[in-house]
């Protein structure tokens, strides 16, 4: 599989929830996709509402034939800031998670343990107004591995459906 057949299908999988968008995106990512959902909680009747939640979600989608350490680092930061820029704390704000998908064809073994290692985490209010994960997901074409860091190894399922996924098969 190359790293465009990758990232359509990665696309494709996001737009059944994800506004995405591979136009206008913030340079140098291929694409971005948004997700955000609001909650309500009330006791009996709607008139009785004691909790408004929003979530929110920032995707970011980047391509390349090998990347490295540095440069990891540096799409982490770009990510990252774009990202927090994006989050508005308030009391009904429950989460906003930022990810990172990198689609190369060859990871060396340096990058690989940076992109383990890569943690970012920040607390609205000390969380009363909510707080922000970093999710970063790396896939080596070539060999077909999956490396994540440790918030990203939530996605782990999601990523295996998408990329074993055959047209006409249920997921």
């Amino acid at each position: 599989m190359t790293t465009k057949e990758a990232l359509e299908k990665f696309l494709k999988s996001y737009e059944a929830y994800y506004n995405v968008e591979t136009n206008d995106c913030l340079e140098p990512f291929d694409a971005t996709a948004t997700f955000s959902i609001h909650n309500e909680q009330y006791m009996l009747v709607k008139a009785a509402k004691y909790a408004d939640i929003n979530s929110f979600e920032y995707v970011y989608f980047y391509t390349a034939d090998s990347v490295t350490k540095d440069e990891v680092i540096t799409l982490t930061d770009k990510a990252w800031n774009d990202g927090l820029s994006k989050v508005s704390p308030d009391t009904n704000h429950r989460n906003s998670d930022i990810t990172l998908v990198l689609i190369c064809d060859k990871i060396n073994d340096e990058t690989r343990k940076a992109i383990k290692k890569t943690r970012r985490y920040k607390s609205y209010a000390f969380g009363f107004k909510g707080w922000s994960n970093f999710r970063l997901i790396a896939l080596e074409c070539s060999s077909g591995d999956v490396n994540y860091n440790l918030q990203g190894r939530l996605l782990k399922k999601l990523v295996s459906n998408i990329l074993t996924y055959k047209k006409g098969e249920k997921t």
